[in-house]
């Protein structure tokens, strides 16, 4: 017997999370019966489906895309957006580890693997994500110290960042920089700033643990190799792989 949300992780329906989402709005039935209860167990034999849809266990895939503007990170979006997801060609049903913005580019996970996507964006998994951006302002070297040690977000501490500034161009009151984040919370690389009155007005991620976007253009993908995989599991819990 296993918890039904993480059987619906496991069958690449979306990741852990999303799946109590939809348990939560009765999007879930097991042997005709409409589950909302979390931890609810379920075994082989039972059978389960997501919007009337039986769920079929599929082959794991992984993939790394390089996203470009006016994208969105989900798989159903009513304003008939363009989503990351449709920028893959795949048989199986993907969907993005952790989001970007809208209006934000760079790497970007995404898998039909819902307890590799957990293991990802987890906050107790802490992942090093790096990324560029422009301010429209000259950020000041205290609240660099301050947002290196950590600084109070949505009522709670942000782990220490690292900063390094680029470019300050005075004429246009425009900092450049990039930032290093262990974390993952929605918006929060933009949040950080907001927090000392900056406004973020380019916004990329440029790396994912180890992986870069070395060989993909905007708007490029390609599938993760076995060993990133590992690596990157590996990564996620503390532990380390030989080369």
């Amino acid at each position: 017997m296993e918890r039904l949300q993480k059987v619906l992780a496991q069958a690449g329906i979306a990741s852990r999370r999303n799946s109590e989402k939809y348990i939560r709005e009765g999007r879930v039935k097991v042997n005709g019966e409409v589950i909302t209860e979390m931890g609810f167990q379920v075994s082989r034999k039972d059978e389960i489906l997501v919007d009337d849809k039986p769920i079929t266990k599929e082959n794991k895939v992984y993939y790394m895309l390089y996203k470009p503007k006016k994208v969105i990170c989900t798989n159903n979006d009513q304003r008939d957006r363009v989503t990351a997801s449709s920028l893959i060609e795949c048989e199986e049903r993907i969907f993005p580890v952790g989001r970007l913005d809208y209006d934000t580019t760079g790497l970007l996970l995404l898998t039909n693997d819902g307890e590799f996507s957990n293991e990802m964006t987890h906050p107790r998994f802490h992942i090093q994500k790096y990324y560029e951006l422009d301010l429209n302002g000259i950020l000041l070297a205290e609240h660099i110290r301050q947002l290196e040690r950590g600084i109070p977000l949505d009522g709670k501490m942000t782990l220490p960042a690292k900063i390094r500034v680029t470019n300050k161009d005075f004429d246009k009151k425009q900092t450049t920089l990039e930032i290093r984040i262990q974390e993952g919370r929605k918006h929060q690389v933009k949040k950080m700033f907001e927090f000392f009155g900056y406004k973020v007005t380019r916004l990329h991620r440029k790396q994912f643990g180890f992986l870069t976007l070395k060989g993909l253009n905007i708007g490029e993908y390609r599938r993760l190799k076995p060993f990133e995989v590992k690596k990157l599991r590996a990564l996620a819990n503390g532990e380390v792989l030989e080369d």
